[in-house]
C-alpha cells in the first residue's frame, strides 16, 4: 500500500509539473506577444495590425511557436539600415508571406515561406523594413511587389 501511495504521489507531482511547466510557456508566449509595441499600417485599403520587432532579441524570435495570428495581423521587422535582409523558418509553426519593403514604404518583393524550414528567404534588394502575415495574406489582398505600406515611419 505505500509503494502504491509514494506511486501515486510521484505521477501527481509530475502532472503538477508538467501543468506549471506548460502554462510558463504558454504566460511567455502571451508576455512576448504584449510586450511588443503595435503599429496600425495600411496596405492600400487594408488595415493591417503589426508587432514591431526593432531589436537584434525580438528580430531572432520573430513569429516562432505561435500557434495562430488574428486575422489582418503580423510582424513588422525594423533593421537599422538598409541592408539585404534573408529569414529562414527554423521554429516557425505558422506559413508565412514576407514582403520586402524599402524606406518608402515600397515592396520590393514577397516570398511564401514554409513551416519549420531552414531554406533562405531575401530581399531583392537592401531593405529596412519586412513584414511577416499568415501565407497568402498579400496574394489574396492583391498586394504585390511595387504596391506601398504606409504608416511604418
Amino acid at each position: 500500500m505505500y509503494k502504491l501511495l509514494c506511486f501515486i504521489r510521484q505521477r501527481t507531482l509530475l502532472v503538477a509539473l508538467f501543468v506549471c511547466v506548460s502554462s510558463g510557456v504558454m504566460r511567455m508566449n502571451v508576455l512576448h506577444a504584449q510586450t511588443l509595441p503595435v503599429k496600425t499600417l495600411n496596405a492600400g485599403m487594408h488595415v493591417i495590425r503589426a508587432e514591431v520587432a526593432s531589436t537584434d532579441a525580438t528580430r531572432s524570435r520573430g513569429l516562432m511557436y505561435r500557434k495562430e495570428l488574428a486575422p489582418n495581423s503580423g510582424m513588422l521587422f525594423v533593421f537599422e539600415q538598409p541592408n539585404v535582409q534573408c529569414f529562414w523558418m527554423r521554429n516557425t509553426l505558422l506559413p508565412l508571406s514576407i514582403a520586402f519593403i524599402l524606406d518608402d514604404g515600397t515592396i520590393t518583393n514577397i516570398a511564401d515561406m514554409a513551416p519549420m524550414t531552414e531554406n533562405s528567404h531575401c530581399s531583392s534588394a537592401p531593405v529596412r523594413y519586412t513584414l511577416e502575415m499568415e501565407q497568402g495574406w498579400f496574394t489574396r489582398h492583391g498586394i504585390t511587389a511595387g504596391k506601398k505600406i504606409n504608416g511604418i515611419q
